[in-house]
């Protein structure tokens, strides 16, 4: 599809759209389109005059040509405020001018962002009702009404834990980038250990290292540690040695006394021993993920998954029976030779076995995946509705709710990624990371720490290197980026 932009330069604002709506298309930007061309093409358009902004969107698509407007008054507003009102318009427009060529609306209008609980959240702070709220959602982002009271109900979430959080807490992310075999939809930085295996003492070296530097500036900062999260990659791809390494590390140099939350991705089953866990619990790691994405064996086999349903059983027996009182596992909906009753049938096992955490995704076609198939992706839009539709009824049913949510770029029908708990079971780093609710600070390989100022909400970013490697060999400059954070007057 050609495209123009004509009176702005938004064309971040304007591709998401396009691609959000038509994720199969190949995007040409153009400086014109002549309308009496064959082929696709959108024409997006905008004009400011007297304290008022007018986008204009023309759009052919298998022929036919839609045009949408929309204005709004921007007149007194700051300049942050009037480029998100003129972004809004522009990607508002585009929308109202392709969704005529749409076989169905998508489920969540014209929101493209990753979090929409926070654009809800933050109505909500400036004084809406959460019935408001709601209605802004569907009336005015065309959200479906399911959707909009998902949103509401994750942005209460996010409102309540916030007001448990004090400006000086801090949770840690700590990635391990090692997993003993990639899956086929997976974009996470991780290296397989029949490959990069040798990597893992240098990098737990390193890691160990960083740890010590980030809790010297923590304590001078006066931060406090709320939350930890050890994630992956696969966590226990480590052996116990290097688990407990790991964990020694965390206690000796931070202050955990004030730990509210302990969480590791233990994750595949196949790399679960019961050694293992009772060296998570005996570092007082009190939630852990054990994460199937499927109970078919089939389906596992599909992804590249090295264990079977029954692997999933017996590494949940063995959590409980170590003492884990709170345990998540992870469903994937989408994936190859899953259907909608065999979907079904997963999350009616995974109900039976009651873990406090059951977090439903969708497949996310992304690039640095094996799988890149994204018409594939998209042409699974009617099976995947079925599937989290079924899903949300059977938890909700047997006592589950949703607590927090997110989307991804790519996903099969443009889907989102919803977490449910039991009652007072959230994860607490799941609400405040996705939320953006407070600073945390990234230890290892493909993290990105991230300095929160509550009071304004303004956000900076520091990027970890991004492989097993290159953090190795970056090892005397990681803690440069997390200084800066935490001291920004320096």
């Amino acid at each position: 599809m050609i495209y123009t932009l004509e009176g702005h330069d938004l064309k971040h604002a304007v591709e998401e759209m396009l691609l959000t709506l038509l994720p199969t298309v190949t995007l040409t930007r153009s400086t014109q389109v002549d309308e009496g061309q064959t082929g696709d093409w959108c024409r997006s358009l905008l004009t400011v005059q007297q304290g008022t902004a007018t986008a204009c969107a023309i759009a052919c698509l298998d022929g036919v040509r839609h045009e949408h407007t929309r204005s709004a008054s921007i007149a007194g507003q700051a300049a942050l405020d009037q480029k998100r009102t003129i972004t809004e318009l522009v990607k508002t427009a585009v929308y109202e001018a392709v969704l005529p060529a749409l076989a169905q609306p998508p489920v969540w209008g014209s929101l493209t962002g990753v979090r929409p609980a926070k654009l809800a959240r933050g109505m909500i702070e400036r004084g809406m009702g959460r019935g408001e709220a709601a209605a802004r959602l569907r009336e005015h982002f065309h959200v479906a009404p399911d959707r909009a009271a998902l949103t509401i109900r994750a942005a209460a979430t996010a409102l309540a834990l916030d007001r448990t959080i004090d400006p000086d807490d801090i949770s840690l992310y700590v990635g391990i980038p090692f997993c003993p075999s990639r899956c086929y939809y997976c974009s996470f930085v991780s290296a397989a250990t029949a490959q990069s295996g040798h990597l893992i003492e240098p990098y737990l070296d390193v890691l160990c290292d960083e740890i010590a530097q980030t809790a010297a500036l923590v304590r001078e900062a006066g931060k406090r540690v709320q939350s930890i999260y050890i994630g992956g990659g696969t966590p226990t791809t480590l052996d116990e040695r290097q688990l407990a390494r790991l964990l020694a590390a965390l206690a000796q140099h931070f202050d955990l006394t004030g730990l509210r939350e302990y969480t590791v991705e233990a994750g595949r089953p196949d790399t679960i021993t019961p050694g293992k866990l009772r060296v998570l619990r005996a570092a007082g790691v009190g939630r852990v993920s054990i994460n199937p994405q499927s109970m078919e064996d089939a389906v596992l086999a599909a992804i590249g998954r090295r264990h079977t349903a029954a692997d999933v059983l017996r590494t949940y027996d063995e959590a409980r029976t170590v003492g884990f009182d709170a345990i998540n596992m992870d469903l994937i909906a989408g994936l190859t030779g899953d259907t909608a009753q065999t979907f079904a049938r997963t999350v009616d096992t995974l109900i039976g076995l009651a873990p406090e955490n059951i977090t439903v995704h969708t497949l996310a076609i992304k690039r640095g995946a094996d799988l890149d198939d994204k018409g594939a992706a998209a042409a699974l839009r009617g099976t995947v509705a079925q599937m989290l539709d079924g899903a949300a009824h059977a938890l909700r049913d047997a006592g589950y709710g949703p607590y927090y949510l997110y989307r991804q770029k790519f996903t099969a029908g443009g889907f989102e990624n919803v977490g449910w708990c039991q009652p007072d079971t959230e994860c607490f780093y799941n609400v405040a990371m996705m939320e953006e609710l407070q600073t945390i600070l990234a230890l290892g390989a493909g993290g990105v720490s991230k300095r929160v100022e509550r009071a304004t909400g303004w956000i900076e970013r520091v990027n970890a290197p991004k492989y097993p490697a290159e953090y190795i060999a970056a090892a005397d400059r990681l803690t440069a980026g997390k200084r800066k954070l935490l001291f920004p007057r320096e």
